[in-house]
């Protein structure tokens, strides 16, 4: 053993490597990622069954004459009998791609599948990602228009301003369908949700201010029409771009959508107009906004510098003249960060279950309140948990809700929904707004985005210090560098050094030792007699003696790792890429020990490890416990896995549901294991009352509400269970593995180690890499809590 612990702080940034090769690293993953397993971002996934010949004719010939004929009857049916009322539309002829520019159609498809992976993500709402090749704005306007029929909404992406205006215009004039040009109006209702709690927090009145852009393109221009109908007035507002104030009698440069900001002054330059503005919206380019600009702003100015990567001027350089501004960016590594993921999937979420057939200023309207409402909402406890670590108070730092916020989707969408029905365009209103709220919150808690909340919280808390057990193992090297690119944490590989650097230079990774990662050398460590004496004080009397604990300390890494996090040198521990959990947990059992304080509060420790292990699975997230430890629990020991699983699901933002799972359904059998799940039952009525929890019932009937509902219709658990409590490991070890497989893509989480004193997780050998990053942002996470 040994330790190289004097390189640079575990808080600062790795100097590792240069820009160019990160960008290099980037590029590379980036195309890996698009090409494997499988090209692309995207697939078509049959909603129906086909598996006999009765399916086939049902589905197509002679069946599928049916609702086509309803449909001729009635247009309107179209939602009915097909997955129109789900589809979108994400259309571009590539003529101002990201920050690509003119890339062309064909060079867009991967932006605009990636579009349809956030709407998938983030709303359950389908797409086709379609590229044209036809730059005529009057051209492609008659191509999108006769492809309408197919979907129930559109959204134009990356088309140039300001072809961009007239295409929008003409097809909303056409088309009896929500057609939304996101570039535009998605940017602007983010904006003008931000700059109505900033002008909130600085004390000013949004018809009073004189707002000064950089920028004039489509983008631009949206947020200044949406920002005049929620009280901006257009006397107050100063416009300028490459050719500098937008005045009128200007002709360079100039269209009919940016005439109409023309204004009567002798200003020319963006540093003659900035003078006493009290707001400054940019959309332009890094670096055009200068400090001497600002300190001829107005008292307690609102900034939003958006241009990316580069703001038109960081918060440090604004703050190093004012410290008085409020800022937002478009970035993630400042606060305030204008996102347009935060409205455009809720927005067609809620435009398509109400049937909306356009999007009105009323629903963009809707959408801006319902955002910056809630950034102004005390925290739930939901949130709070999931964003642990950081502080979500409504202030300068916090104008707009995390692009993660599990609310947005449940705030929004309705809003929209029903501004839809107000304005007369909702062709199906939502008739039962409660009900709608409940089926948006299952979608938003089953759409796999569990993670990134504590993502969040580890990369924003100090850096910690993680101690990988089997460092040289390629999987943990290449999620160390993850880890480190990522800033989620400071690793410490436990290995041998030249090994390690070997493998790092074999697998092409940029870590460099004492810089980006610490070592503990299994050679040689200074604490060694540290360490096996203070572990031999720890077991002399279960059977370790001087002489075994110097071979144990040598041996056994996860010893060594645990030692280390007993003793403060980490904060947190992975191990288990190889053998069993039972052989990992001896040692940190013997060092660790168990948290205290039981289900039932008692002082105690607690009696009991356990695993829980997540799956993200088809329309739905399961969390399931005890997959690896405990082989035939007691009821007592099921109660208290059963509450530490709940506890645990709450930090990551998600309410549990729990299902005591049997062979026996609400008391059809009286077998050991039925009698068994009933006890516990009764335990988790008196320890946790908090807990929605019912049992012992089949797994179908757990997680299918309404089949519950017929069964069992007194159920104390309301809708489909997301906690599954099995009777044994068997039960619990067969259906995690057989569902990861069969039905959830490998895509898990865990094993989640339960009742350890310290963060400290076991893994399992068919731990991928991203399970090992996710683990680490999760024990990052852990050491981040008081226990």
């Amino acid at each position: 053993m040994s330790s190289s612990t004097n390189g640079t702080p575990a808080g600062s940034a790795s100097p590792s490597a240069s820009a160019e090769d990160k960008r290099a690293q980037l590029r590379r993953a980036a195309l890996e990622y698009h090409e494997f397993p499988v090209p692309g971002k995207i697939a078509i996934v049959p909603t129906k069954q086909v598996i006999n010949q009765r399916d086939l004719a049902l589905a197509y010939s002679p069946g599928v004459a049916a609702p086509c004929e309803e449909i001729v009857k009635d247009p309107v049916n179209a939602f009915k009998y097909t997955a129109r009322g789900n589809l979108v539309a994400v259309i571009t002829n590539g003529t101002a791609v990201l920050g690509l520019g003119d890339i062309g159609p064909l060079a867009a498809k991967p932006v605009m599948e990636g579009k349809g992976v956030l709407f998938k993500k983030f709303a359950g709402v389908d797409v086709f990602d379609i590229e044209i090749d036809e730059k005529d704005p009057a051209k492609l306007v008659d191509v999108i228009a006769a492809l309408a029929p197919t979907f129930g909404a559109i959204n134009l992406e990356d088309i140039k301003a300001p072809d961009c205006f007239y295409v929008e215009r003409e097809l909303r004039k056409r088309l009896n369908i929500p057609v939304f040009h996101d570039d535009q109006h998605g940017t602007a209702i983010t904006v003008a949700a931000a700059m109505v709690n900033g002008l909130k927090v600085v004390g000013k009145n949004i018809s009073e201010v004189k707002l000064v852009t950089s920028g004039a393109g489509a983008a631009a221009l949206a947020c200044l029409n949406l920002l005049l109908k929620v009280g901006l007035k257009r006397e107050n507002v100063f416009v300028t771009d490459l050719a500098g104030v937008v005045y009128e009698g200007r002709t360079e440069l100039m269209d009919e959508d940016k005439a109409q900001y023309a204004q009567k002054t002798s200003a020319r330059k963006l540093a003659e107009v900035i003078e006493g503005a009290d707001v400054f919206l940019g959309l332009s380019a890094g670096g055009v906004l200068k400090p001497e600009m600002v300190q001829r702003m107005a008292a307690r100015p609102v900034i939003f510098a958006l241009a990316n990567p580069n703001p038109e001027i960081t918060p440090e350089d604004a703050r190093a003249v004012r410290d008085d501004v409020v800022m937002a960016t478009g970035r993630t590594d400042y606060p305030n960060q204008v996102n347009n993921v935060l409205c455009f999937p809720y927005i067609f979420r809620g435009a398509l279950d109400s049937g909306a057939t356009t999007i009105t200023d009323e629903m963009e309207i809707a959408a801006v309140h319902a955002i910056a409402e809630l950034a102004q909402a005390e925290q739930s406890e939901r949130v709070a948990a999931a964003y642990v670590g950081e502080s979500l108070s409504f202030g300068p730092e916090y104008l707009i809700p995390k692009p993660f916020d599990p609310r947005l989707m449940i705030k929004i969408a309705p809003a929209v929904a029903k501004a839809a029905a107000d304005s007369g365009v909702a062709l199906r209103p939502i008739q039962d707004m409660d009900a709608y709220r409940d089926k948006l919150q299952s979608f938003v808690y089953a759409s796999g985005t569990t993670m990134k909340p504590i993502f969040d919280a580890a990369r924003r808390a100090p850096r910690k210090r993680v101690a990988y057990c089997e460092g040289e193992e390629e999987r943990v090297l290449r999620a160390a560098q993850i880890v480190v690119d990522e800033g989620v944490a400071r690793p410490t590989l436990i290995g041998r050094p030249s090994i390690i650097a070997q493998r790092i230079e074999k697998f092409g990774l940029r870590l460099k030792q004492d810089v980006d990662y610490d070592v503990v050398n299994t050679d040689f460590d200074h604490r060694y007699r540290d360490f096996w004496q203070t572990y031999h004080r720890m077991t002399e009397r279960k059977g370790i003696t001087v002489q075994v604990a110097k071979i144990e300390m040598r041996r056994r890494l996860t010893l060594i790792g645990a030692m280390l996090l007993h003793k403060g040198d980490v904060d947190g521990m992975i191990c288990g890429t190889w053998g069993t959990t039972a052989l990992h947990l001896r040692y940190i059992d013997q060092v660790i020990g168990k948290r205290p304080g039981g289900c039932a509060s008692t002082p105690q420790d607690v009696p009991i490890y356990a695993c829980m292990n997540g799956l993200v699975l088809p329309g739905r997230q399961v969390f399931l416990v005890d997959t690896h430890v405990n082989y035939d629990p007691t009821p007592v020991e099921l109660a208290e896995i059963t509450t530490m699983a709940a506890e645990e699901m709450m930090r990551f933002g998600i309410k549990p549901k729990a299902a005591l799972l049997s062979h026996s359904n609400f008391g059809t059998s009286d077998h050991p294991s039925a009698a068994k799940m009933r006890k516990v039952l009764e335990l988790l009525h008196e320890q946790a009352p908090w807990l929605e929890v019912d049992g012992e019932m089949h797994g179908d009937v757990a997680l299918d509400g309404k089949q519950r509902d017929e069964v069992m219709p007194h159920s104390a658990l309301a809708g489909d269970a997301n906690l599954l409590v099995f009777p044994n490991i068997d039960a619990a070890n067969i259906s995690y593995n057989l569902l990861k497989t069969a039905a959830g893509g490998n895509i898990a989480i865990g094993p989640v180690l339960l009742g350890a004193a310290k963060p400290v997780h076991i893994l399992t050998a068919s731990a991928t890499v991203r399970r090992i990053v996710n683990m680490t942002a999760l024990t990052v996470a852990d050491a981040n809590v008081d226990r």
